[in-house]
This record gives C-alpha cells, structure tokens and sequence, in this order.
C-alpha cells in the first residue's frame, strides 16, 4: 500500500512538472488510450503514445496497463473491474490495454474523455510470438509449465492456434481469442493502426496518430517537431517483449498442417482483418 501511493506520488508530481513545462498547451488533453491485442505491438504503441510527452503536457510514462486476464492465473476479470480502470484516468494521462470492446467499455472508451487507438497484427504472427513469449519469456505465465511439457515449437504452435479447450482457465482457440476485439473496428472514434503499417509504412501511419489527437484539440508545436517526437520514442530495446519486430514471419514456422488448421479456426479472421483476400494461401 505504501510503495503504491509512493508511486501514485510521483506520479502526480511528474504530471505537474510537465504542465509548467508546457504552459502554453491545453491543459485538459484527452487521456492517450492504447488498446491492443495481445503479442500485436502494445509495447511499441505506449512508446509512440509517450512520444507526445516531450511536446505537450502529457505523462512521461504510462499511468497503468489492464488486462482482462490475470497474466500468472489465466482468471478472466469481472467486467466492471474495466469500467472502474477506465474511471480512474484523468486529463493528460496516457494508459495501455488489452481491453474488450463491450458496449459499456466502447461507451466509455469513446467518450469525449479519451483518444483511443487499436492497434491489431496478423493473428498467424500473434500466434508464433505467443509461444516464444508463454514458452520462453514469461516463466510466470499460467501456461508457461504446459508448454514447456511438449515436445516441440510445432506441438506448441499448433496449441497457440487452437487453445486449450481441456484446461481449467479460459483459452480459446485465435478466432474466439481475437472476438471480443472485434468491437473496436466498428468504431470511428477509434483509430485502427495494423502493426504491419508501423514496420513498413511508419512515417504515414505515425503521422495517422498525430492527426488524430490533433483533431480533438490543437497543440502550439509545429506538426513536424511533434511527428519526429513520436519517431524518437520508438525504442525496441526497451520492450520486455519484443522480440523481433519483423513481419510475415509465420511463413517460417508454419507447416501444412498448421496451415489446415489454422484455416479451420480462424481463416475468416484473416479476411475481416484484411490480411487474405480468400484461403489460398
């Protein structure tokens, strides 16, 4: 409790210091809300998100990260704990999550109190980065002990793609994983960003970012000084998670039959997401 509100502290202090830095901006910004699906870039979003602190009174550093799963026991959090997360962000904060699109949380999300960003991946990459991160870096992952019990990288990619339907805590297959999400593209207060773009296309898919905060409220820095904020702020060495930032990568650990399968579970995904036009692929 004590470590807590020493933190909270400091927080609220660094949040003063940068408005009298910035006397000249707004001091009612939207809070900075970046949502994404798991292993799809959430560390490189807060990064550029954070980027917005060294031109505007925003937050050096994220206020809180939620989850809709407890990370070391797979329990499912009851939906108001996200309503109430919600609740606690304030002007000028900027904050991360994997958060399901329920019509409440959309409502709030949506509201005129936030600038949400979605940021999303080719579920066949999602599911290759997920059993490096369950099977090779997150030793206090609830799955991290099963995983490490098979055999193989194909073994384990074959249940990153269909779940663990036998298991005692909720892991459905990429299709049922990604579903709650959905939500979130139907939105168009929301700013859908494919990591892809931020690999291959960044220039244009940041300045996509700055635009839309610019929309809501106007900043007293040049578009271009703001834009190179964001560029600098993107640092892969300081992601705990990132691996490897590359793209297509599921081309090397897919087998046919992972192919198959995937087909089966999530191939309509792959289309309603943009990444295949049919499934010949």
């Amino acid at each position: 409790m004590v470590k807590s509100s020493l933190r909270s502290a400091v927080y609220q202090t660094e949040k003063i210091i940068q408005r009298l830095r910035f006397p000249a901006q707004p001091a009612n910004l939207p809070a900075l809300l970046g949502i994404s699906f798991p292993k799809s870039g959430t560390h490189l979003l807060d990064q550029i998100l954070l980027g917005f602190s060294n031109v505007a009174p925003y937050a050096k550093r994220l206020h809180s990260f939620y989850a809709e799963y407890e990370g070391d026991t797979g329990k499912k959090r009851d939906p108001q704990q996200a309503l109430h997360w919600l609740d606690t962000l304030r002007p000028r904060d900027i904050a991360s999550a994997h958060l399901f699109a329920r019509p409440e949380t959309v409502a709030r999300a949506c509201s005129e109190k936030f600038v949400p960003y979605f940021i999303f991946r080719d579920p066949r990459d999602v599911v290759v980065s997920h059993v490096f991160y369950v099977a090779d870096m997150e030793t206090r992952h609830v799955h991290h002990a099963y995983y490490q019990s098979l055999p193989d990288f194909n073994a384990r990619l074959k249940v990153s793609i269909l779940g663990r339907p036998e298991a005692g805590v909720e892991f459905p297959n990429i299709a049922e994983r990604f579903a709650p999400y959905l939500g979130w593209l139907d939105k168009k207060e929301v700013l859908k960003i494919h990591f892809e773009d931020l690999i291959h296309r960044r220039e244009s898919t940041l300045l996509s970012i700055l635009n839309r905060l610019l929309s809501r409220v106007t900043l007293q820095t040049p578009r271009e000084r703001i834009l190179a904020s964001l560029e600098a702020s993107i640092n892969p060495e300081k992601s705990p998670t990132f691996r490897s930032g590359k793209t297509g990568e599921w081309k090397k650990y897919f087998t046919d039959a992972h192919k198959a399968l995937f087909k089966e579970a999530a191939g309509d995904l792959l289309i309603k997401l943009g990444y295949e036009k049919d499934s010949n692929w």
